[in-house]
């Protein structure tokens, strides 16, 4: 009975994802190739060239090869040693003659580590799947010949010798052959580069799309711009995202609709309406329903989103965005007749998107200014706002020290203020004695104070 390996041993070797990846674009792959020859996603090969996962199994060798990853395979020695001493195979005579040829090559006196390269310089040209045959016809067969098959030689080795620990690292990891390494990959774009790109392919029709949600001109291209300023800012985030241009779009329509716009002067009022009836009406239908609405019905019905993805572009749920999407073309409606001559949802939809697209395409709006000024305008800013953010703490930490070291310790209670009181004489002593009391004050001194005249003094 044989034996299959177990073990982290039988997997293949995967390179780094980095490596992964620069593998699959030197061989000019794509994610799809890859994942319809492993049998997964897309989302999965990104995710093992990212790091986030690792494929396992049948998936693990299969990705190995297509990237061309995978090393030459070595034969299973224990299996193969098995299988050539196993009884009644006629396989004795094979083990006597290598016990043979270990002795002549233990004369030599060879190194581990030579023996090791011939084994694997054997194992190199052994086609795989002769030394399976070789162990299905010993084992499955114990009275039958055995199937004439070319066994490839291993190298000598005796029962009794041991490998030092440090050289199976060098047998997992065969040197690649000059002549099956792949060439290197082509630099990609830079990050610059990348956003100029994405820039120059995005900019002017978001432009379009920001007039027909807000109206002015000058706003639409402010928020375009502002939008792709903060994606520079972010673009390392950007750049993984699966949709960059839908990131910058979000961005682009919160900048536009943001409420802080109607306290500037610049664009507190709309710009003046088209001059064409039929675009007229729909500028000002759009104009006079709520933002949401408005942002809701410019997304399905005019880029074309599903219902899923502009719910979760304008943050809401699916049955919320079903409502405003119902109402916004309610009240767009009432304004086209065409449109409310149309029976179905599905109708309405393309009759929508014919005219959403007509008058975004009809009107004249501000060309937006060229990648690098953005970029480099978008740079100035991050830097304006980083120095006036250092400049505020920087104060704020001189106010608190000077504070605290000129603030008083204990609280001491003011003095107030003397005031006048009126109706209450000043302090000036005893007053002088009167006629009358000095009189008196005779008469008591003269007489003795004895009996009840001391009470009721009497005045002569």
């Amino acid at each position: 009975m044989t034996r299959k390996p177990t073990g982290p041993g039988t997997s293949p070797p995967l390179p780094s994802p980095k490596e992964r990846r620069r593998l699959r674009e030197a061989r000019q792959l794509t994610e799809e190739q890859v994942a319809t020859a492993v049998g997964v996603t897309p989302a999965t090969v990104r995710a093992w060239e990212t790091g986030r996962a690792s494929p396992r199994g049948r998936r693990r060798a299969a990705y190995a090869k297509v990237i061309g990853s995978a090393g030459p395979p070595t034969p299973p020695k224990a299996t193969a040693t098995k299988a050539e001493t196993a009884p009644g195979t006629g396989a004795e005579k094979r083990a006597e003659a290598k016990t043979a040829e270990a002795k002549t090559a233990d004369s030599g006196a060879k190194s581990p580590k030579t023996r090791v390269d011939q084994e694997t310089a054997a194992d190199r040209k052994a086609p795989v799947g002769q030394e399976t045959a070789v162990e299905e016809a010993g084992a499955g067969a114990p009275n039958r010949a055995p199937v004439p098959v070319p066994v490839p030689v291993p190298a000598p080795e005796t029962e009794t010798e041991t490998v030092p620990e440090t050289v199976p690292d060098t047998v997992s990891d065969p040197a690649p052959d000059p002549a099956v390494v792949a060439p290197p990959a082509p630099a990609g774009p830079t990050a610059a580069e990348a956003f100029d790109a994405l820039y120059t392919h995005t900019a002017p029709g978001l432009v379009r799309q920001a007039y027909v949600l807000t109206g002015r001109r000058n706003l639409a291209r402010e928020s375009v711009e502002r939008a792709f300023q903060l994606a520079w800012h972010r673009w390392p985030e950007v750049a993984r995202d699966r949709d960059p241009a839908g990131w910058v779009r979000a961005a682009a329509y919160e900048y536009a609709m943001s409420p802080w716009n109607r306290v500037r002067r610049a664009h507190r009022r709309p710009d003046a309406l088209p001059e064409e009836p039929g675009r007229r009406a729909l500028l000002h239908a759009l104009l006079e329903m709520p933002a949401s609405y408005r942002r809701t019905l410019l997304l399905h019905d005019g880029v074309g989103l599903g219902l899923a993805e502009t719910a979760a572009e304008t943050e809401a749920s699916t049955p919320a965005t079903a409502g405003r999407l119902v109402n916004a073309r309610a009240t767009v409606a009432e304004r086209l007749p065409e449109l409310a001559r149309c029976s179905s949802p599905a109708g309405q939809s393309v009759v929508l998107r014919e005219r959403l697209g007509a008058l975004a395409l009809a009107e004249r709006v501000p060309a937006p200014s060229p990648a690098p000024v953005v970029r480099t305008g978008g740079e100035r800013r991050a830097q304006r706002w980083t120095r006036a953010t250092v400049c505020f703490g920087v104060l704020l930490a001189g106010a608190t020290a000077f504070t605290l070291n000129t603030a008083p310790t204990h609280y001491e209670q003011p003095i107030a203020p003397a005031a006048r009181v009126a109706g209450v004489p000043p302090l000036a002593g005893p007053e002088k004695l009167t006629a009358q009391d000095l009189k008196l004050q005779k008469a008591l001194r003269g007489e003795l104070a004895h009996g009840p005249e001391r009470l009721v003094p009497r005045i002569p």
